[in-house]
């Protein structure tokens, strides 16, 4: 059962993780993000940009209202800069929701209909994991395609976060520490 300390804590290192990621992904020599490779989302930014989406239909289904994407990616993306501003809207909604959530109201439950039409029901709890693991899974796949550049991604687990991440918090989530 997950607690409002843990769902605020939660929110606040996937936007700082988002950040390392982008950043990374920015720094990386000229085209190297679009690049075409063998990949599920053929590139970095595609990947970054299936995130944003997923983070969007997720949003929606909180909110209890429609998503208009009838798919878990768009066919194209937008420049990174550009996806990295959207990005950012989204997270700072998602810290907002967490700051403003109850207890009871992590255990409440949320009907909603997946992409592919299947209807489920999550706790509100257990969305906010989801959405965390999700976007982790996918910021690994843009790791490893560091790999091809050859780079070095970012390290972006929670134990770094909490070990360096908290001095950050308040450039995530806009309040002074």
């Amino acid at each position: 059962m997950m607690n409002t300390r843990t769902a605020r804590m939660l929110t606040r290192y996937n936007a700082w993780a988002n950040r390392m990621i982008f950043d990374a992904v920015a720094a990386l020599p000229a085209g190297e993000a679009i690049k075409e490779r063998q990949s599920l989302f053929r590139n970095m930014v595609h990947t970054l940009n299936h995130n944003y989406v997923i983070d969007r239909i997720w949003q929606a289904h909180l909110e209890g209202r429609e998503h208009g994407y009838e798919t878990r990616n768009t066919k194209d993306h937008p420049p990174l800069a550009e996806l990295w501003r959207l990005q950012q809207e989204i997270d700072r909604w998602y810290i907002a929701w967490s700051d403003a959530l109850s207890e009871a109201a992590l255990d409440e439950k949320v009907n909603f209909t997946l992409i592919g039409g299947n209807p489920g029901v999550m706790t509100r709890g257990e969305v906010l994991l989801h959405i965390v693991t999700h976007t982790s899974y996918h910021r690994g796949f843009v790791a490893d395609l560091f790999f091809q550049v050859p780079a070095r991604p970012p390290t972006t687990d929670i134990p770094v976060y909490l070990r360096e991440g908290m001095r950050d918090e308040a450039a995530v989530s806009g309040r002074v520490p």
